[in-house]
């Protein structure tokens, strides 16, 4: 059986009442580049786009927040993804959303980061992941505008959920500030410096670094099958749009009603806006 969870602030985690089998990332006119719920233990993309993952090791599937979550091990697990023009090999992108549910088995490990997601390699990209008692999310464009990085972090808790994501805003090809945003469990909590994303052919991954990657402290994320996370990842979705405030509620505001027909309600709400 599934549970409806209420995240009230960082770290903290109320069990209400189940909730019913829909795809927690649904906003309205979001502009979806892949989405993979893992819902049928697998990669499938249930976007539309086909941008289906392949298994490295074996991920396990595991009650999530919504329906089906995967289980990686820490050492060998994760999903690789073709080359998508809506995700890498596109562009530039001006406006992208990248979000996902994560609950890691140990926050504290220094001794390689915790790769939740990736795409690009050491010249653009984007990157979320835990290392040191933190979770980060990372943006870099080192080429065309010459845009160094941010890399915004929050302290999080050991097997918790928490619900995170990385916004490119009405970026240009150039460094300006506030373009780069952070946000955890529907609120804003992070503005940095940022810019617009060039095509990069570097592959994408969940649960590892699939191939290359740069973190705040510019170690690790070399080469292919390496960073891997620990714990479990679960609806985890890829936008052509930089989602707003409201659409980041919306994201979890059905997580935060106590009874099912109030889920059915805001679910149908939330549905009908399509």
């Amino acid at each position: 059986m599934h549970y409806l969870c209420c995240i009230v602030s960082v770290g903290l985690l109320i069990i209400l009442s189940p909730i019913s089998p829909c795809f927690a990332v649904d906003p309205a006119n979001a502009k979806a580049a892949a989405i993979w719920t893992f819902d049928e233990g697998n990669a499938k993309d249930s976007s539309g786009k086909n941008i289906n993952g392949n298994f490295a090791g074996k991920p396990k599937p595991v009650s999530g927040i919504v329906k089906k979550a995967l289980k990686f091990n820490g050492s060998k697990d994760g999903i690789s993804f073709p080359d998508s023009a809506d995700i890498n090999t596109g562009g530039p992108y001006t406006n992208r959303t990248v979000v996902a549910f994560f609950n890691c088995d140990n926050v504290s490990i220094t001794n390689r980061k915790q790769t939740i997601y990736e795409e690009g390699g050491k010249t653009r990209g984007l990157v979320i992941y835990v290392y040191d008692g933190a979770a980060y999310v990372g943006g870099w464009n080192r080429a065309e505008y010459g845009w160094p990085g941010a890399w915004p972090s929050v302290k999080i808790k050991a097997k918790k959920w928490y619900h995170i994501g990385l916004v490119i805003r009405d970026a240009k090809a150039k460094v300006e500030k506030d373009k780069f945003e952070m946000w955890i469990n529907g609120s804003l909590v992070a503005q940095e410096k940022g810019g617009q994303l060039f095509a990069h052919s570097d592959d994408i991954g969940i649960g590892y670094v699939n191939q290359n990657a740069v973190f705040h402290d510019e170690k690790g994320g070399d080469g292919a099958n390496v960073d891997h996370f620990a714990g479990m990842i679960d609806e985890v979705g890829v936008y052509g749009k930089a989602l707003d405030a409201a659409e980041f509620q919306g994201l979890t505001a059905a997580l935060a009603v106590d009874t099912m027909d109030k889920v059915a309600v805001t679910w149908g709400k939330i549905k009908s806006l399509k």
